[in-house]
Parts: structure tokens; sequence; C-alpha cells
């Protein structure tokens, strides 16, 4: 979580660190042996040093990135949560509920299936 710190308290407004902070600190928690990084000026989340998860923020909005495949098996959960999407992202409005079990499950599905992957990019 250290090496979000300074993403947090510089990219972010007190309203958005209010959002992300504690998403962050739910993922680590359910998943202690996640790295963490910033990279392309995004935190991501990555496991033996293949990508898992990514988080980028705008100003209506931050989008989760998981990779083309995952969003593909997910489409339909992201739509029923009410995010938009396109085959790469999803978007979160600020003021939208999070929806963590699907996130949750995202990053399950990212660290199983790519478990013997030996790039960061599928």
């Amino acid at each position: 979580m250290d090496q979000f710190q300074e993403y947090l308290t510089k990219e972010l407004s007190e309203a958005q660190r209010k959002v992300l902070e504690p998403l962050f600190e739910h993922i680590l928690t359910e998943f202690p042996d996640l790295q963490t990084r910033i990279a392309w000026n995004q935190p991501m989340f990555t496991d033996h040093g293949t990508f898992i998860l990514g988080i980028s923020s705008s100003k209506k909005h931050f989008s989760v990135s998981p990779e083309v495949k995952t969003m593909a098996l997910f489409n339909i959960r992201i739509e029923a949560s009410g995010y938009s999407q396109t085959k790469n992202i999803f978007r979160i409005l600020w003021d939208q509920p999070v929806d963590e079990k699907l996130i949750f499950d995202i990053i399950r599905f990212n660290m199983e299936d790519k478990a013997d992957c030996q790039t960061f990019w599928r």
C-alpha cells in the first residue's frame, strides 16, 4: 500500500481518495500476496510479476482494467453492476457503489488463470 500513497495524495481529490484508499486496502487484505506498483501512472496489482489489475482515475470516474479476456468473461456482471465498459476497462463513477465482490472475483480469476503466466500481459 505504501507504493500507492503518493498517488493517493497527489493525484486524487479528498473525495476520490475516500473511494480508492479503502478499495486498495480491502484488495490487499483479501489478497495479501499481491504486489503493488505504479506503472503508466496508475496503481497496479501484480502476482509473480504478471499483471492482475490496474486502476486509473479521471475527473468523473475511475477505471478498472483487468485485461480483455477477463472483461469478456465478466461483462454481464459488470453491466449488472451499472458500470459502463469497453473491451479493455470498466468505469465506476465516483458516486456509484463499488462492487467489491465483483472486483475480488475478477482478481481471483486473473490470479488463477495467470498462475503459470511468465509474462506481464497475457
